[in-house]
């Protein structure tokens, strides 16, 4: 079984390009997604014990919780040493269902791929960027997201060049759909073929 690590900067069409490897059959996990699900389940008493005030009705509010740790390096470390395992338990169950299924090819779609080491528990990297211009476009369009915000998580985060640097294939997701699309059919020929 091939593992590919998608990743990318914020903005960049990491989801979507997820999503077209889901379309073409092909299994992905999502870090993201499995934070989403820990914030309504196995990670609330724990982000409620750590950071007081964070949840409500038996799931974390992520706008109290982002007040309380973006730009705070401290905090922000004490809820990645909460999160991090738990994600990477659900990987591994996701790792464990895909090869009793025998996948040829996964994708494990993390944000952090490099950040947080998971690039050493990939086969493969693929990267999706865009200009600069047009990822700060898309990211400033999303509710909630201030020009501060932004610059706080890209802070945080390898720079595009970098990643791109490091990756086997690299998407630029300027481009409509259908080029996307195309690139990742591409991809999943060149490893499942």
């Amino acid at each position: 079984m091939i593992v590919l690590g998608l990743t990318g900067s914020i903005g960049m069409g990491k989801s979507t390009s997820a999503q077209m490897f889901v379309d073409e059959g092909i299994p992905v996990y999502s870090a993201d997604e499995a934070v989403h699900s820990l914030y309504t389940g196995a990670a609330v008493p724990l982000i409620e014990a750590a950071f007081p005030g964070t949840t409500k009705n038996g799931k974390v509010d992520r706008t109290k919780l982002s007040m309380v740790v973006v730009g705070k390096p401290k905090a922000l470390e004490k809820l990645e040493a909460i999160i991090h395992p738990l994600v990477r338990a659900e990987e591994n169950r996701f790792r464990d269902d895909a090869q009793s299924r025998d996948a040829r090819l996964i994708v494990l779609d993390i944000p952090l791929l490099f950040e947080t080491g998971a690039d050493r528990r990939v086969d493969k990297i693929l990267v999706v960027t865009a200009p600069e211009d047009v990822q700060r476009k898309r990211v400033l369009e999303r509710p909630g997201m201030t020009p501060e915000k932004f610059d706080a998580i890209l802070a945080r985060q390898t720079p595009d060049a970098e990643k791109r640097a490091r990756a086997d294939f690299i998407i630029d997701t300027r481009h409509d759909f259908d080029v996307t699309r195309a690139e990742v059919r591409k991809i999943i020929g060149l490893l499942s073929g």
